[in-house]
Protein backbone atom coordinates (compact mmCIF):
# COMPACT_ATOMS: atom_id res chain seq x y z
CA UNK A 1 0.00 0.00 0.00
CA UNK A 2 1.26 3.53 -0.88
CA UNK A 3 0.54 6.57 1.09
CA UNK A 4 -0.93 9.39 -1.20
CA UNK A 5 -1.07 13.09 -0.36
CA UNK A 6 -4.83 14.26 -1.74
CA UNK A 7 -2.69 15.94 -5.06
CA UNK A 8 -2.46 12.35 -5.73
CA UNK A 9 -5.41 10.49 -4.43
CA UNK A 10 -7.00 10.31 -7.85
CA UNK A 11 -4.18 8.93 -9.07
CA UNK A 12 -3.80 6.01 -6.73
CA UNK A 13 -7.02 5.29 -6.75
CA UNK A 14 -7.25 4.49 -10.74
CA UNK A 15 -4.32 1.70 -9.63
CA UNK A 16 -7.29 -0.23 -7.42
CA UNK A 17 -5.38 0.62 -4.21
CA UNK A 18 -6.81 0.99 -0.59
CA UNK A 19 -5.74 4.69 0.74
CA UNK A 20 -4.48 5.79 3.52
CA UNK A 21 -6.00 8.85 4.54
CA UNK A 22 -5.16 11.52 7.81
CA UNK A 23 -6.70 13.68 10.05
CA UNK A 24 -5.32 16.79 7.78
CA UNK A 25 -7.16 15.59 4.89
CA UNK A 26 -9.70 13.65 5.62
CA UNK A 27 -12.82 15.90 5.22
CA UNK A 28 -11.56 17.26 1.78
CA UNK A 29 -11.41 13.52 0.32
CA UNK A 30 -14.99 12.24 2.02
CA UNK A 31 -16.65 15.57 0.71
CA UNK A 32 -15.05 15.55 -2.64
CA UNK A 33 -16.06 11.84 -2.89
CA UNK A 34 -18.76 10.92 -5.55
CA UNK A 35 -19.58 7.60 -4.13
CA UNK A 36 -20.37 6.17 -0.64
CA UNK A 37 -16.70 5.81 1.47
CA UNK A 38 -15.67 2.98 3.58
CA UNK A 39 -13.27 3.76 6.29
CA UNK A 40 -11.29 0.95 8.10
CA UNK A 41 -9.75 2.22 11.57
CA UNK A 42 -6.47 0.22 11.82
CA UNK A 43 -3.03 0.21 14.33
CA UNK A 44 0.08 -1.29 13.44
CA UNK A 45 0.16 -4.96 15.45
CA UNK A 46 -3.64 -5.87 15.16
CA UNK A 47 -3.97 -9.37 13.54
CA UNK A 48 -7.74 -8.65 13.10
CA UNK A 49 -7.63 -5.37 11.25
CA UNK A 50 -4.78 -6.96 8.93
CA UNK A 51 -6.96 -9.86 8.52
CA UNK A 52 -9.80 -7.39 7.65
CA UNK A 53 -7.72 -5.18 5.35
CA UNK A 54 -7.68 -8.11 3.11
CA UNK A 55 -10.75 -8.61 3.08
CA UNK A 56 -11.54 -4.99 2.02
CA UNK A 57 -8.84 -5.76 -0.71
CA UNK A 58 -11.06 -8.36 -1.96
CA UNK A 59 -14.11 -6.31 -1.80
CA UNK A 60 -12.80 -3.38 -4.01
CA UNK A 61 -12.20 -5.54 -6.88
CA UNK A 62 -16.69 -5.81 -6.53
CA UNK A 63 -16.96 -2.11 -5.60
CA UNK A 64 -14.26 -0.16 -7.50
CA UNK A 65 -15.99 3.03 -8.67
CA UNK A 66 -18.97 2.60 -6.74
CA UNK A 67 -17.49 2.61 -2.68
CA UNK A 68 -14.14 4.30 -2.04
CA UNK A 69 -12.49 2.53 0.06
CA UNK A 70 -10.16 4.20 2.83
CA UNK A 71 -7.90 3.04 5.56
CA UNK A 72 -6.77 5.73 8.70
CA UNK A 73 -4.30 4.60 11.35
CA UNK A 74 -5.22 5.44 14.90
CA UNK A 75 -1.99 5.58 15.54
CA UNK A 76 -1.01 8.49 13.68
CA UNK A 77 -4.39 10.64 13.46
CA UNK A 78 -6.37 11.04 16.77
CA UNK A 79 -9.04 13.89 15.47
CA UNK A 80 -11.15 11.42 13.06
CA UNK A 81 -11.18 8.55 15.61
CA UNK A 82 -12.17 10.70 18.53
CA UNK A 83 -14.86 12.67 16.73
CA UNK A 84 -16.46 9.08 16.08
CA UNK A 85 -15.71 7.83 19.43
CA UNK A 86 -14.29 4.74 17.45
CA UNK A 87 -13.29 2.52 20.71
CA UNK A 88 -12.44 -0.85 19.61
CA UNK A 89 -10.75 -2.10 16.49
CA UNK A 90 -11.30 -2.72 13.49
CA UNK A 91 -13.68 -0.29 13.09
CA UNK A 92 -15.50 0.19 9.54
CA UNK A 93 -17.36 3.87 9.49
CA UNK A 94 -19.47 4.62 6.07
CA UNK A 95 -20.31 7.72 4.85
CA UNK A 96 -22.56 9.02 2.16
CA UNK A 97 -22.63 12.83 0.53
CA UNK A 98 -19.27 13.26 2.97
CA UNK A 99 -21.60 12.92 5.79
CA UNK A 100 -21.12 9.67 8.57
CA UNK A 101 -23.95 7.28 8.16
CA UNK A 102 -22.99 4.38 10.04
CA UNK A 103 -20.64 2.05 11.37
CA UNK A 104 -20.51 -1.25 9.71
CA UNK A 105 -19.80 -4.54 11.59
CA UNK A 106 -15.72 -4.51 11.96
CA UNK A 107 -15.15 -8.28 11.20
CA UNK A 108 -16.71 -10.18 8.42
CA UNK A 109 -15.96 -11.56 5.31
CA UNK A 110 -15.84 -9.51 1.91
CA UNK A 111 -19.63 -10.66 1.27
CA UNK A 112 -21.09 -9.76 4.22
CA UNK A 113 -19.63 -6.62 4.04
CA UNK A 114 -20.99 -6.07 0.69
CA UNK A 115 -24.38 -6.95 1.94
CA UNK A 116 -24.21 -4.42 4.55
CA UNK A 117 -23.48 -2.25 1.59
CA UNK A 118 -26.41 -2.80 -0.12
CA UNK A 119 -28.53 -1.95 2.50
CA UNK A 120 -27.07 1.27 2.18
Amino acid sequence: MTRCSLRRFHECRNRSMIVDVTDRDFDSVVEQSTVPVLVEFWKPGCGNCRALLRELEKLEVDVTGRVLILKMNVEENFQIPAELEVRSLPALALYCQGAFERFIGGMGTSEEILKQLRMT
